[in-house]
């Protein structure tokens, strides 16, 4: 089974903010009015010149897939990928093999399954304190702000994570598409994790040797355009738990993913049919801190609604994660305990999104 909380969890009403936004309303709820720290100042985000937005790195994954290992395109798409996952925890890539029809189809039915009548997707309730079905995932109490996006989650593989009940019929195609869908996902993330293994001189199969049958999930989110953007966040800060997170974001929407770089949030701006990659949690223990997750958040736009269909793929529960040998020496001392990866998900899952500090009790703290 997918983690589950055990214990029990009230967390008030819930408004939809697709309904929310056809109210037209003049002031927003409460409840997902931020406090002043945490309010996003949209009017004066700008991009320090060490973050200039051509400086977030773009992977040709073509470059690595069709050359040679001996190829200066290979070694040089591979040093990129490296800096990437050590400087930033997130970059963009092109050429990425999955079909660019499937991508759009599959954005085609996300968008159909949330301009359904709200009954109808309230079929696949996500249940208090659970991360599949439709509503809204980590929250924990009725006091609790909320984010500026409606959610819809399913697990993926293996089967037995799933919940049949949650797969819509509504699209009639969805199921099959998020099928397929998923399997060149997984494609890719496999060929990923391979050529970051090579970039830190590894064995190429080491990650998915490590991994078992891979932990497979999908969520799609979708942010309505929001009167008052500085009030809200559209997706709480927070690191991913995950091996490797995989974004695609919806054709022409507003740019709302953001990822705090050098305590600065910087806005990514989507390329076309690019894929957005970033490193999570997992990756960072197993590579002992040289690899870090990242902490991102999603803002809102006054005008424009986003979506974003998000799959996350990590170990299998079963397994023991801790920081790889070949990179703990006497200079890189190990940093992070080792621990079961069904109850660092557990932890993750059952707990508010809050920066980053669901890894806390991994970390080993050297007085």
């Amino acid at each position: 089974m997918a983690p589950v909380p055990s214990f029990p969890v009230k967390v008030g009403h819930i408004d939809d903010v697709q309904e929310l936004k056809k109210t037209k309303p003049s002031s927003i709820p409460e409840r997902f009015v931020r406090d002043m720290i945490e309010r996003p100042k949209l009017a004066t985000v700008t991009t320090p010149s060490s973050c200039n937005l051509n400086n977030i790195p773009v992977v040709d994954l073509s470059k690595i897939l069709k050359g040679n290992k001996n190829s200066q395109d290979f070694h040089f798409e591979i040093l990129k990928l490296s800096s990437s996952c050590e400087e930033w925890g997130f970059f963009q890539v092109i050429n990425h093999g999955i079909d660019l029809d499937l991508l759009e189809k599959m954005e085609k039915i996300a968008m159909e399954f949330f301009m359904l009548p709200l009954e109808e997707k309230q079929k696949y309730p996500m249940a208090p304190g659970t991360v599949q079905g439709y509503g809204q995932a980590f929250v924990f109490s009725e006091d609790q702000k909320l984010d500026w996006c409606n959610m819809f989650a399913l697990g993926v593989e293996p089967h037995f994570i799933r919940n049949p009940k949650l797969w819509p019929t509504k699209p009639a195609d969805f199921s099959e598409t998020v099928e397929i869908y998923s399997r060149e996902i997984r494609k890719l993330c496999k060929n990923l994790l391979k050529y970051i293994a090579i970039s830190l001189g590894l064995n190429e199969d080491i990650f998915e040797e490590m991994f078992g049958v891979a932990v497979q999930a999908l969520r799609m989110n979708y942010y309505p355009a929001c009167p008052r953007p500085d009030l809200v966040l559209g997706l709480s800060p927070h690191s991913d738990g995950s091996a490797l997170t995989v974004l695609q974001q919806g054709k022409g929407n507003s740019v709302g993913l953001q990822i705090l770089k050098d305590n600065v949030w910087v806005p990514i701006q989507p390329i076309p049919n690019a894929l957005v990659i970033n490193i999570g949690d997992t990756i960072e223990v197993l590579t002992n801190g040289r690899y870090k997750s990242v902490e991102h958040r999603a803002v809102t736009h006054q005008e424009k609604d986003r979506l974003s269909i998000v799959t996350f793929y990590a170990p299998s529960y079963e397994i023991e994660l801790g920081p790889l040998q070949e990179l703990v020496d006497e200079n890189n001392p190990c940093k992070y305990k080792r621990y079961n990866h069904g109850e660092y998900s557990m932890h993750y899952v059952t707990n508010k999104l809050q920066g980053k500090k669901t890894l806390d009790f991994a970390k080993i703290y050297n007085n």
